[in-house]
């Protein structure tokens, strides 16, 4: 078995009232809210990034701009609010929350569904309409989806054992194929490797961890030839991909469109950028699309250089780096796993939106965490960081032993 918190089975019934938050806020020890917490750089992170995002967003438009600056407010709103009662209180609560989750994937596949409510966006049914704003079901699931898999992997071992450890894939399973309907091949492509990642802190053998790896290399040509399992939009930008690394550019006025354009902003910002105007005027003449959403990184280069964009790879560093400090301090094996499935998540989406951008991938219509416009996205993201901040603010509970401890002749 493995060490886990060696409370969880004396935990406090909850009572859902103010005496409860008050108690909350009274297992916030004092020693971890100096200023040298991990935490508090997840949070200088964050608002770096978010600040960044709204500077490079006014390029395009400056209406668009306050919008984000109203998001940001209302995503630090419920950051506060989840920093602030105890995160392990969130166990008990995992399961109701991924199947609210699902319900809403669910939802917004029903064809029946007036598109009023459920609004179709060049293709893909993804938002419903809340009047005031739209939401998004995919970027609630990714948080309910790490918050479960933390509690299954904190509360049993058996993903020690391969049937165990194929059953959280099983699991996993129910909003990758959700997510993929919509269809959002980008977003529902994040779950495998934040996965593998808490499977492999969480204590999983590696060779199960490597026999996945293998399968997933050699599925992907399969999937690619394979009639009906990519649909033509997908395989023609793996299409497009593969013709600019062979330096045709005859796909670049149809597939590779998108991805052509956004090489050419980035190219045009240089070392130290052009500026606002010029670099908004550059976007408008070559009719960059997404430019406020997936490819608002090549809008940051364009408008602020390579330097401006190694400054935002330096603050994502950052966020991970201390993401991870708060994981490893962590001796609450749910706690831990919660952080490191949040800055594996957050991570990978940088990393496939910048390497998409730059044209090291194809373009899968994935946001930048924290930069690109969207009120859900950034909402959820700001959560995420919250939850972190929680982890880290909380002092280890009496008697408490260290998490993912195994008989390794088991």
């Amino acid at each position: 078995m493995s060490g886990l918190s060696g409370d969880s089975e004396t935990r406090k019934p909850f009572r859902g009232s103010i005496a409860d938050w008050r108690e909350s806020a009274r297992s916030i020890h004092p020693r971890n809210t100096s200023w040298l917490n991990a935490g508090w750089m997840v949070l200088l992170a964050s608002v770096t990034l978010s600040i960044l995002g709204i500077v490079t967003i006014q390029t395009t438009q400056p209406s668009y701009a306050t919008r984000q600056f109203v998001h940001l407010l209302i995503g630090v709103v419920f950051a506060i609010g989840v920093a602030v009662p105890d995160y392990r209180r969130l166990q008990r609560f995992t399961w109701p929350i991924a199947i609210i989750s699902i319900i809403l994937l669910v939802f917004v596949l029903i064809p029946f569904v007036p598109e009023w409510l459920v609004r179709p966006r060049n293709g893909a049914r993804r938002w419903i309409n809340l009047v005031v704003t739209d939401v998004q079901p995919s970027e609630l699931a990714k948080i309910a989806w790490i918050a479960l898999m933390a509690e299954w992997l904190a509360r049993r071992d058996t993903y020690r054992r391969f049937t165990g450890f194929m059953l959280t894939f099983v699991v996993t399973l129910v909003p990758f194929s959700l997510i993929l309907i919509e269809p959002d091949l980008g977003t529902a492509l994040l779950f495998i490797p934040t996965l593998l990642v808490m499977l492999v802190v969480a204590g999983a053998r590696l060779r199960h961890v490597f026999l996945v790896l293998l399968c997933g290399v050699s599925l992907g040509p399969l999937a690619y030839f394979t009639p009906g399992v990519l649909k033509p939009h997908q395989i023609a930008r793996i299409d497009a991909i593969v013709a600019q690394f062979r330096g045709d550019s005859s796909l670049d006025r149809d597939e590779g469109f998108q991805a052509a354009r956004a090489r050419i902003v980035v190219g045009s910002g240089g070392l130290t950028g052009v500026g606002r105007e010029h670099a908004r005027a550059i976007v408008q003449f070559n009719r960059l699309p997404e430019e406020r959403n997936d490819m608002i990184f090549a809008v940051l280069i364009c408008r602020f250089g390579l330097f401006g964009g190694l400054a935002m790879g330096l603050l994502f560093i950052l966020f991970a780096a201390a993401g991870m400090s708060v994981a490893a301090t962590s001796r609450d094996g749910f706690g831990r796993l919660l952080v490191v499935g949040i800055i594996a998540m957050v991570f990978f989406q940088m990393f496939v939106n910048t390497g998409m951008t730059i044209g090291m991938l194809p373009i899968t219509g994935m946001t930048l965490p924290f930069v690109s416009y969207g009120g859900t996205s950034l909402v959820a993201t700001w959560i995420m960081a919250g939850l972190v901040l929680n982890v880290a603010l909380r002092r280890p509970r009496r008697f408490q032993r260290e998490s993912f401890t195994f008989d390794e002749s088991t």
